[in-house]
C-alpha cells in the first residue's frame, strides 16, 4: 500500500483502520446485506449507527445530558448564519476576529444585528489570539463567539474568554477533538467534520438544550435548531455515510485512550515540528509561540520561490498538500489527529535534509 502523509488542512487524512473497516463493510454492512450507502436513514440498521456515533461522542467529550448533539448539513458556513438565527433573540453579540473565518461569521451575524467586534489580530495579519478585556464585552449579548482554532493561521486559544451568563458559542471544526475542553463552558460547539472526525459532509452542533427555543417564524425550518433537536437529526435524510464514518473515527479514538491521550499525541508531534522550526537556519514558524496551534503549523523561508520549490520537492517524497492558504502563501502543515508521528518525523527530516541542499 503506498500511501502518502497527507498534510491537508481538510478534508484531511483519515486514520487508516478507519479506512479499512469501511472499506469490510462496504458492501454488506454486519450482516445486513447492503452498504451503508444505501440503506434508509429511517431503518433500524441506520438508527443504531447515528446512535452509536452520538454515544461515543458524548462519551469523548463528556457531554452533559443537558446538552443535544445534531448531525447536520452545510458545514461551518451555515452554522455562521444558523448561530445568529437562532440565538440573536436581543439582537447583539460579540465577537471575536482571529482570521478568515471569524471575519466570515462576524458578516453573517451582521445581517441579523449588532455584532460588537471585542478584539481582532488582523492588523497584524492574526498571528496572535489577542488579549480580551471583560470591559469591552456587552453584558446583554445574546451569546459571545470565538473561533477556537485558526486552521489558515495557525493560531488557537489557551485560555476561554470569561462570559458570566453569556452563553459562549465556539467555532471548532479544526480542534475538536483534538484536545480536552470543558463542554459546560459552552452554550453552543459546531464544528464541521472533514479534518478531525470524518470526510466532508456533516457538521456536528452540541448545544445547551435552554438555547433550543422557538425562532422568527420566517427562518427557514432546516434551520432551525429545535427542529434538528426534536428529530434527533433525522427531520430529513441526514449525510449517512459520513456521519457512519464518523462514528468509526470516534471508536477509533476511544481505543486510543480518548481525547486526552489524543492531546498528549498531539503535543508531541507539534513539539516536533515546532522545535525543528525554532532552531532551524531557513524555516521559520510564523504564529506567536503563545498562541501555536497543534493542529495547523504555517511556516515560510521567507523566498516564495524556495517556498515553491520545497512544496514540489516534498510532494514527490509523498508529503503532500503542504502550501499553505492562497491568502498567506508559504507552507502549512496540518498535523490532525489521525497524522501519525511517523509523518510529523518524516516530514522534519526531509526539512532538514531541504534545508542542507539549499541553505546559502
Amino acid at each position: 500500500m503506498n500511501r502518502v502523509y497527507n498534510f491537508s488542512a481538510g478534508p484531511s487524512t483519515l486514520p487508516v483502520e478507519v479506512l479499512e473497516t469501511a472499506r469490510s463493510e462496504m458492501l454488506n454492512w454486519r450482516g445486513s446485506g447492503m452498504s451503508v450507502m444505501e440503506m434508509s436513514h429511517r431503518s433500524k440498521w441506520y438508527d443504531d449507527i447515528i446512535k452509536k456515533a452520538e454515544a461515543d461522542l458524548r462519551e469523548l467529550m463528556n457531554i452533559p445530558s443537558n446538552y443535544k448533539v445534531l448531525f447536520l448539513q452545510g458545514g461551518a458556513w451555515t452554522q455562521f448564519a444558523m448561530v445568529p438565527m437562532n440565538l440573536m433573540k436581543k439582537g447583539k453579540a460579540d465577537y471575536v476576529n482571529t482570521g478568515s473565518w471569524s471575519k466570515k461569521a462576524i458578516s453573517e451575524a451582521r445581517k441579523y444585528g449588532k455584532v460588537n467586534v471585542v478584539a481582532s489580530s488582523e492588523s497584524a495579519g492574526f498571528t496572535y489570539i489577542p488579549e480580551l478585556n471583560p470591559d469591552t464585552f456587552s453584558r446583554d449579548a445574546d451569546y459571545f463567539y470565538i473561533t477556537t482554532n485558526n486552521t489558515i493561521y495557525g493560531t488557537r486559544y489557551t485560555k476561554l474568554p470569561e462570559t458570566g451568563s453569556v452563553p459562549l458559542v465556539a467555532d471548532m471544526s479544526s480542534n475538536i477533538l483534538s484536545e480536552v475542553y470543558d463542554v459546560t463552558k459552552f452554550g453552543l460547539i459546531f464544528a464541521g467534520a472533514q479534518k478531525n472526525m470524518g470526510p466532508a459532509g456533516v457538521a456536528v452542533v452540541i448545544i445547551r438544550e435552554d438555547l433550543i427555543t422557538d425562532v422568527q417564524p420566517e427562518v427557514p425550518t432546516m434551520l432551525q435548531y429545535k427542529v434538528h433537536a426534536e428529530n434527533s437529526s433525522l427531520f430529513n435524510t441526514p449525510p449517512c455515510y459520513s456521519i457512519y464514518i464518523c462514528g468509526l473515527v470516534f471508536e477509533w479514538l476511544k481505543k486510543l485512550g480518548g481525547v486526552s491521550e489524543m492531546q498528549k499525541i498531539n503535543e508531541e508531534k507539534a513539539a516536533i515540528l515546532y522545535d525543528f522550526l525554532d532552531n532551524s537556519k531557513m524555516f521559520k514558524g510564523t504564529v506567536r509561540k503563545e498562541d501555536r496551534s497543534l493542529m495547523n503549523v504555517p511556516f515560510v523561508t521567507g523566498n516564495k520561490e524556495l517556498d515553491a520549490q520545497f512544496i514540489k520537492e516534498a510532494a514527490e517524497n509523498g508529503l503532500v498538500n503542504l502550501k499553505g492558504h492562497r491568502s498567506v502563501g508559504g507552507m502549512r502543515a496540518s498535523i490532525y489527529n489521525a497524522m501519525p508521528i511517523e509523518g510529523v518525523k518524516k516530514l522534519v527530516e526531509f526539512m532538514k535534509e531541504f534545508e542542507a541542499k539549499n541553505r546559502v
